[in-house]
């Protein structure tokens, strides 16, 4: 059995990156389609491949997370992973579509549905914004705030891995990766060309591609006028050894082998062995 990778929008399933990446579960309209209908969907998924990780955008509907954690409980099983990093949703998708590749891969279920917080790490997204007035994943100062306001001003915006803002004055820049890696990019509803042609290269990117922008990217940046963009790597071996070389442990409740300290399906944490009391006559 292959694990399971869902998405609950479409447009967070990319196209496939190598002839060996599986393919996107979708899980559409959660919040808006009848309980029953949605736990069979998912308990055939189960059936079928066994363990199934979630990726779900903290953007999309509070709806879609509350019935993703209905299904959950009410199936009672730890053979599902719902996974919400604070990474904006071209990000996601990208991350999603690596554990589309890895899922190929002999991993074990609880392996590949921790190797996405690794992987979280070797993963750069950001923007170009018409506005960063309604900019909230991001700190922004009085000084943009402002200038925002001033038309036709443009900002670049680094959410991941670590905030970064600039105005798009001549000579502005933004510190990317230091590793060979490839970029996405998707335009919403500003007229901007600043990724191609000067971020990229700055970035020194070995490939550049550019998708639909996901529905869900407006609501995250707090605007439409945007051109979101996301590097990555693209290689399923350097992705496979990535996962590797961290060292496993296996969970002490369910006992699928993990990496990290948390179980992702069964949250299980490694128990706290305490010393102990000292004995003695005295």
């Amino acid at each position: 059995m292959s694990t399971a990778i869902a998405v609950t929008s479409a447009d967070m399933a990319l196209p496939a990156q190598d002839e060996r990446t599986v393919p996107a579960v979708v899980l559409p309209d959660l919040d808006r389609r009848p309980l029953e209908e949605t736990l069979d969907g998912v308990q055939a998924l189960i059936d079928h491949h066994g363990h199934v990780v979630v990726v779900c955008s903290r953007a999309a509907p509070g709806g879609v997370a509350r019935r993703l954690h209905t299904i959950r409980s009410l199936l009672e099983s730890d053979r599902i992973a719902l996974f919400r990093p604070d990474l904006p949703p071209l990000g996601l998708a990208v991350l999603a579509r690596q554990l589309r590749q890895l899922a190929s891969c002999d991993l074990g279920p609880g392996v590949l549905a921790s190797a996405a917080r690794l992987l979280t790490h070797y993963i750069h997204s950001g923007a170009v914004l018409g506005s960063v007035a309604r900019l909230d994943h991001v700190p922004v100062g009085l000084k943009a705030h402002a200038k925002s306001w001033v038309p036709g001003s443009q900002f670049g915006v680094v959410a991941h891995p670590e905030p970064q803002l600039v105005r798009l004055d001549p000579g502005a820049t933004l510190t990317g990766p230091d590793f060979g890696t490839w970029m996405l990019l998707a335009k919403g509803r500003l007229q901007s060309d600043w990724v191609g042609t000067t971020l990229a290269p700055a970035w020194h990117v070995q490939g550049l591609h550019e998708v639909p922008l996901p529905a869900e990217s407006a609501t995250w940046w707090g605007t439409g006028k945007l051109v979101e963009f996301c590097t990555y790597l693209p290689d399923l071996s350097v992705l496979y050894q990535l996962v590797a070389s961290v060292r496993r442990g296996v969970c002490h409740w369910c006992g699928i082998d993990v990496i990290g300290d948390r179980c992702v399906f069964c949250s299980a944490v490694p128990p706290v062995h305490e010393s102990p009391a000292p004995t003695g006559f005295g």
